[in-house]
């Protein structure tokens, strides 16, 4: 009886009560609102569609999990319905019941949070069914189990997968967001926290990946054009610098430019019509105006309202400069600028300021603005008087944006709430560049930091950071190995001199196959009109030519060049701890030999006059792979580059791929016909933080591929003596036919510059 009476206290309206009798629930909190979220569901939904939506909240409402999930969904799926359509229902009752039968039960109320705003997303069942179909693979493939029979422990990164799918769907379709899924999974299968990293986008992986699979234009695909673009139309070589869009939620970031380049977002999806790579072009043509023509003003004594006025005004007449020179431009800035209606804010209530320079804006572009405001149709028609100038300054601009203000002001200007509807223009920078401040104390400041420069610490060159290859899913894992560089420590320059002593019989031999080898003759380059000596046969034809009346041929000089080689050389040394082990049958370690065999070929390839670089690597874990030049192209083979030779040393593990993309770096620069990479290792490809031994060999290998690809000739000389017997040969795998096994390692000496001379015959 008491519950029957508050409930006719409660619901009047008969057809309400029969609903609330429907739901069978005693939560207060229920109660409170259901006369409210009925009244959304009947506005939403058709009769039918009620009486499922109750009979659902009934469902949840005792699954024995509170009243939050009750709650969330009698708030949330009228809007879910109105996006998606009533016929979603059973498949969100479904994935309910399966999370509720299995241990991630309390993961119920963020996912029916996440429905509304993830439906309005999506806008379709078929995309929510897919949707529902990749969280559920989620939970299935994350749920831990203790003897692998019975699933005991909930997915640690579904509830964060749930609380960030609605922002996720803004920047990835679904292809995209599974395939960002299936990566976490996949690499983050048996550790817990980097899960629960993964998907709340914390980890580096998670936003490299993310960044990876977003839609639109990726800065980084056309930044070649855009780079040409800018120099070709605008004369303007600036650096581009992406920033991202992805994970900054509390203010939007925007196009600026600074003394270390032009920052622009990392993606542009098509708007408007207009194709991301033209949103690109519109950003750059505007910073380039604001190069060209903006002047810094001094700031502190205006308002932020007189800021915002000037910044307006100015933008506008640096658009119309740029129109002025490209007219094209135009229909690209309109398409992009957004045109408020004029009656949008309410002066009563709002801070209008903002919404009524958006207009005046837009007019100054747009002939046809269809604005009626008299103040507004007076300033644009002064505001070209002013453009119509020879020299338009930006401090005149800057009167007539103050004029304006002054004209315009009102008391509501000043209230807290501000009109940003289609006030935004996505094109234009932050115009941070438009001012500068003069504050007491600024002399000191400078001071002080000028000395904190001098005082701070050179730690070294920041990280390269490459992608590495995952067989498993056939796709790379994005900035995934940390390469820092170095120079080698050096040693005693004259423990080299000593090694080649030693093996003054080798050289001898080699210095004879040198000489076969070294360029010698010169090469006539015959016909040129400027040229070194005169051409004596072309020069004869041509004085016949003249005298007899013909047109003489002007090509009557010559030039030579020496018919040498066009070789660059990347010797890639293995520096990880197995080569400190002794080689069979010597006293010496391999690395010993390798120093010897390295002196000689360096000595070999200077002989020769090929530009070579010698660089070594080693790896603790993918976070550290340690590359270090101990010769540089620009190097002479003098005693710097000879005792960073004398000081090799061997320690860590061999992420080969790492090594080999970052020389292939410097090689590639090179111009030369041919391009040599030696890798001299003893070792198969392995780190610490790698229980997949393929994992390695298979990213080595993608390197090799790609090196091929760059026009590099990758070749391996392998001293593992595993290899001999027949064992896994993986050098074959990553290499194909382009590799040779040494067995017998104490002949490294004689046989690496041996090798070298017959790939470069």
């Amino acid at each position: 009886m008491p519950d029957d009476h508050m409930t006719e206290t409660k619901h009047p309206d008969p057809a309400l009560a029969a609903y609330w009798q429907q739901l069978d629930t005693r939560f207060p909190q229920a109660e409170a609102v259901f006369a409210d979220c009925m009244a959304d569901a009947l506005k939403c939904l058709t009769a039918e569609g009620v009486t499922a939506y109750v009979a659902a909240a009934r469902v949840i409402g005792k699954l024995g999990r509170g009243v939050e999930p009750l709650l969330a969904f009698l708030e949330e799926w009228p809007d879910t319905a109105a996006a998606v359509g009533e016929a979603a229902l059973p498949d969100v009752m479904t994935a309910i019941q399966t999370m509720q039968k299995s241990p991630n039960g309390r993961a119920i109320d963020p996912f029916i949070r996440a429905l509304a705003p993830v439906a309005r997303r999506l806008q379709s069942a078929e995309l929510l069914r897919e949707y529902l179909a990749i969280m559920l693979d989620l939970m299935t493939r994350t749920t831990g189990s203790i003897h692998g029979h019975h699933t005991t422990f909930p997915s640690p990164g579904l509830p964060d997968f749930l609380n960030q799918s609605a922002h996720l769907l803004g920047l990835l379709t679904l292809g995209g967001l599974k395939n960002w899924v299936d990566y976490g999974i996949r690499n983050d299968k048996n550790h817990p926290e980097r899960q629960k990293d993964f998907f709340s986008l914390q980890s580096a992986d998670s936003r490299a990946v993310l960044q990876r699979e977003r839609h639109g234009t990726l800065l980084v695909d056309v930044e070649r054009k855009l780079d040409t673009y800018l120099r070709g139309l605008w004369q303007d070589s600036e650096h581009l610098v992406p920033y991202s869009t992805a994970f900054d939620e509390i203010r939007k970031p925007i196009p600026y430019y600074d003394v270390l380049g032009i920052r622009l977002p990392d993606v542009c999806d098509d708007r408007n019509g207009v194709p991301g790579i033209d949103r690109y072009r519109a950003m750059l043509a505007h910073i380039v105006g604001h190069r060209r023509w903006s002047e810094a003003q001094v700031a502190d004594n205006w308002s932020p309202f007189q800021r915002m006025a000037v910044e307006f005004f100015e933008d506008s007449r640096i658009d119309t400069l740029l129109i002025r020179e490209y007219p094209g431009l135009r229909r690209l800035f309109l398409a992009l600028h957004p045109k408020p209606e004029e009656h949008a804010c309410d002066p009563e209530t709002t801070s209008c300021l903002r919404h009524r320079l958006a207009m005046l804006s837009r007019a100054f572009l747009d002939p046809d603005h269809g604005y009626r405001d008299a103040d507004l149709n007076e300033f644009v028609a002064r505001f070209h008087e002013l453009m119509a100038e020879e020299t338009i300054t930006p401090q005149a601009s800057a009167r007539l944006a103050l004029s304006y203000v002054a004209r315009t002001r009102r008391p509501s200007d000043q209230f807290a709430q501000v009109h940003f509807d289609d006030t935004e223009v996505e094109y234009r920078d932050d115009n941070r560049q438009l001012w500068k401040f003069i504050e007491a104390g600024d002399e000191e400041e400078a001071f002080d930091e000028a000395r904190k420069v001098e005082q701070q610490e050179v730690l070294g060159l920041p990280p390269r950071h490459y992608p590495e290859w995952d067989y498993h899913s056939q796709s790379y894992r994005p900035d995934w190995v940390s390469v820092y560089e170095a120079l080698h420590p050096s040693g005693n320059p004259a423990d080299i001199d000593r090694l080649l002593q030693k093996h003054a019989a080798l050289a001898k031999q080699l210095k004879k196959l040198l000489d076969i080898l070294k360029p010698q003759d010169k090469v006539r380059i015959r016909y040129q009109e400027e040229g070194s000596e005169l051409d004596l046969d072309v020069a004869i034809r041509s004085l016949i030519d003249y005298k007899s009346g013909a047109t003489p041929d002007p090509r009557i000089n010559m030039n030579h060049r020496t018919n040498g080689r066009s070789i660059a050389v990347m010797l890639l040394l293995d520096l990880s701890e197995s080569l400190n082990e002794k080689a069979a049958g010597s006293e010496q370690t391999i690395l010993e030999l390798s120093q010897e065999a390295v002196s000689l070929l360096a000595w070999a390839i200077d002989k020769l006059g090929d530009p070579f670089a010698i660089a070594g690597f080693h790896s603790n874990t993918r976070h550290e792979v340690r590359y270090l030049h101990i010769k540089g192209y620009g190097e002479p083979w003098q005693d710097m580059v000879k005792a960073r030779v004398a000081r090799m040393s061997a320690g860590y593990s061999t992420r080969m791929g790492a090594a080999l993309r970052h020389a292939a770096h410097y090689l590639g620069a090179q111009k030369a016909d041919k391009k040599l990479m030696l890798i001299l290792t003893d070792g198969k490809p392995s780190d610490v933080d790698v229980a997949d031994e393929r994992l390695l060999i298979e990213d080595a290998r993608q390197a090799v591929k790609a090196l091929d690809q760059e026009g590099i000739f990758p070749y391996c000389i392998s001293l593992d003596a595993s290899l001999k017997a027949g064992d896994d040969d993986y050098v074959r795998d990553i290499f194909g036919q382009q590799y040779t096994i040494i067995d017998r390692i104490e002949r490294l000496p004689e046989r690496l510059p041996e090798l070298f001379l017959s790939l470069t015959r």
